[in-house]
Formats: C-alpha cells, sequence, structure tokens
C-alpha cells in the first residue's frame, strides 16, 4: 500500500494524526485497505463454529463517503467460520468507496490496481469538495417527512442568498426514514434550523470535507474515469451489488461505467439492502460480516432487516478478538 499511495499509510491509521486521517485523500485508502485486511482475518480464523455464513463484504463507508467508515456486507451459505466463510460467499456489497473493496474480494480487480484508483478518487474527491463550502447531514425524519420538498425549499434559501444553482439533495438512502442530505452548506443550515417543519426527528452534520455523491462532485469524475480506463476489470466471481442502482453488476465495463457514476450519484444502501436479502417466506438468511473499521453497516442492517441482522457479525482487522468476546 505504501508504495501506490506514496506514505505509509499504517503508520497514518495507527498513529494519526487523527485529522490527516479524517481527510477524504487518507480516509478513503484507509478504509479501503483496512476492509480488506479483515477479510484476510476472517480468512485465517481457526474453525471453531459451525453454521450457516455469510459475509460481510468490504468497505464504506462511505469511504470517503456519507458516513465516513466505508465497508461492505455479504452473505454465503452454510459452512463453517474459517476459511470456507470466504471461499462460500455469495454475495458483497460496498458502501461508498467501499464498493472498490468489494469488487477486489470478488475477483474483478486487483488489490494494487483499485488502490490506486482508490487513491486518485479519493484525490479528486477532496479537491472538489474544497471548491465550495459543503458538506452532508443526516437526517432521521418521521413518517410524513418530505425530503424532495424539503431540499427543494433549502435550495430557494440558497438562490436568496446569491448562490447560484445551488446543490441540496439526498445522497445516501440509508434505511428506513434515514437519509443522508447533501449540498452547499447553507441549504444544510437552513435543513437544521427548519428541522421541525420538515418533520425531522434528528440532523447531525457528519464529519466529512464535502457533498459526496452529488453533482458537486463532477470535478472528480474524470481523473476516476481516466484511470478506470486503464485497469484491468474481470467479471465478478460472485455477486457484487451497486450503490447506484441496487442491482448485482453484470460485466466489466458495467462496473467501469457505475463505479464512475456512483461518484455523483446517490448511494441506494438501503435498496441494495432489499436486493440482497430478499428471499421466499420461511427460507433462513445466511450469516453477515462487516469487515473494516465501525459497525455503521450492521446497525442500518438491523433497521432494514431484523431477521438477517440476527445473523450478523463484524470484523475489524485491528480488533482483539479475545478483548471483544470478554
Amino acid at each position: 500500500a505504501e508504495k501506490v499511495l506514496g506514505y505509509d499509510l499504517l503508520s497514518l491509521c495507527l498513529e494519526g494524526p487523527r485529522d490527516a486521517l479524517d481527510r477524504t485523500q487518507h480516509c478513503q485508502p484507509a478504509v479501503f485497505v483496512a476492509s480488506l485486511a479483515a477479510v484476510e482475518k476472517l480468512n485465517h480464523r481457526q474453525p471453531e463454529v459451525r453454521g450457516r455464513v455469510g459475509r460481510g463484504g468490504p468497505g464504506r463507508g462511505q469511504g470517503g463517503g456519507a458516513s465516513g467508515l466505508p465497508r461492505g456486507a455479504a452473505e454465503g451459505p452454510l459452512g463453517c467460520v474459517s476459511p470456507q466463510v470466504v471461499e462460500r460467499c455469495v454475495a458483497a456489497a460496498g458502501y461508498s468507496v467501499g464498493e472498490f473493496a468489494a469488487l477486489v474480494f470478488a475477483g474483478a480487480m486487483g488489490f494494487a490496481e483499485a488502490l490506486y484508483a482508490v487513491k486518485v478518487r479519493a484525490e479528486a474527491m477532496q479537491k472538489a469538495s474544497e471548491a465550495v463550502p459543503s458538506g452532508m447531514l443526516s437526517v432521521v425524519g418521521r413518517r410524513e417527512a418530505n425530503y424532495k420538498f424539503a431540499c427543494l425549499e433549502a435550495r430557494k434559501h440558497c438562490e436568496s442568498l446569491g448562490i447560484e444553482n445551488p446543490v441540496c439533495t439526498v445522497s445516501n438512502y440509508l434505511f428506513p426514514d434515514s437519509r443522508v442530505i447533501a449540498g452547499h452548506l447553507q441549504a444544510l443550515e437552513f435543513l437544521q434550523e427548519n428541522a421541525r417543519k420538515y418533520y425531522f426527528k434528528r440532523t447531525k452534520m457528519l464529519p466529512v470535507s464535502g457533498a459526496f455523491h452529488t453533482r458537486l462532485m463532477e470535478p472528480a469524475v474524470e481523473p476516476l474515469a481516466e484511470v478506470l480506463k486503464s485497469i484491468e476489470i474481470q467479471k465478478p466471481l460472485l455477486c457484487v451489488y451497486s450503490n447506484v442502482d441496487g442491482k448485482k453488476y453484470m460485466h466489466s465495463k458495467h462496473i467501469q461505467k457505475l463505479l464512475v457514476k456512483q461518484v455523483v450519484s446517490p448511494v441506494l444502501w438501503e435498496q441494495t439492502m432489499h436486493s440482497v436479502y430478499e428471499r421466499k417466506q420461511g427460507t433462513e438468511f445466511p450469516y453477515t460480516y462487516e469487515v473494516g473499521p465501525g459497525n455503521q453497516l450492521g446497525a442500518i442492517l438491523k433497521q432494514c432487516n431484523l431477521k438477517a441482522w440476527k445473523q450478523y457479525k463484524h470484523v475489524d482487522a485491528l480488533e482483539d478478538e479475545e478483548a471483544v468476546e470478554t
């Protein structure tokens, strides 16, 4: 990783400084590498627990995205928690930058090439975020909440302030009644101040540097598109679900196209969870493993599908398993 990135990522993750690690240009590669390191940790576990296996795909976080922590989720058939967990995995998904980790896991991309693409993506998104004062607002709304209408009024507010062509839109669909809204800071401040009017129960600014997954990231599209053209991409060996439409990737060109589109498109994570776990009534759910830093995707899964969540486990490469178990 150090050869590709040009800096000591492990040292940055372990020793900081934290403000440097939180920067998009460092956070995304860190999430990508940590997610795949967690896959390796899972792969080398001793076969102690028998049962259905599923596995958490790499990545998320937002990765440099909405929640700031990219990870992924995956599922598999019956087996034991050992190398078979990885070998028998049947599906994977990654949140935002985590999608790159999911694709590496699925054999669609090589590690070094994917890491370089993540580096280019992260640096381009960092640069785009610095061009306009923008951010992301996590919202939990009541059933009456109309997010599109709220965003429309926030954009009108920005226009009244003299901001041309303002951005305020849903950038992440997390679970029922939970969204992330991204755009100009003035729009997000307006929504916070008028939260009750729009039936928002809770709002919180996310610790990210820009409005990811909106058109404010358009300057990052071309750099990522160019690097992906130079990378050999294969058809995944197992099902990988796209953030853009919540559906399975079909072929290499499909992957190349949607990874670029994802930068300026909302992350349809809630829809993806429904696609991954859709099954006939009475069919048991497999184990699901979230691999990488943080367990936000597990919390989201609990809200989307409680039965699937009951078979959920989290694996962090830097976490002491014995300490966790006790």
